[in-house]
């Protein structure tokens, strides 16, 4: 199961997630996002468990959990859509006058 990571502390490692999960289970994968100038944290990632219900014990147990002085996000990745791709969410419209 792909899992959600928000309002991740900008200074959290990929390393330190991975143990934060090895507790509920087997990780496969661990992946902040990160600015592609500056290399720093955008506060989220995501977190891929090969066993559900390993996943879901993670979710319900970390959701809220204060981390590093910030209360995380974690919640069951929605899969990303064509819709999701095309959308305008705000981002202006490219008019030429």
């Amino acid at each position: 199961m792909n899992i959600y990571l928000g309002n991740l502390p900008y200074n959290i490692n990929e390393d330190e997630i991975m143990e934060l999960f090895e507790e509920y289970g087997s990780v496969t994968t661990v992946k902040l996002i990160t600015d592609k100038f500056t290399g720093k944290s955008k506060g989220f990632g995501f977190v891929e468990m090969p066993t559900d219900d390993d996943a879901k014990k993670a979710i319900e147990e970390l959701n809220g959990k204060e981390v590093k002085g910030r209360n995380i996000t974690v919640n069951q990745a929605r899969e990303k859509t064509d819709d999701d791709r095309g959308s305008n969410r705000g981002g202006g419209r490219n008019f030429r006058r």
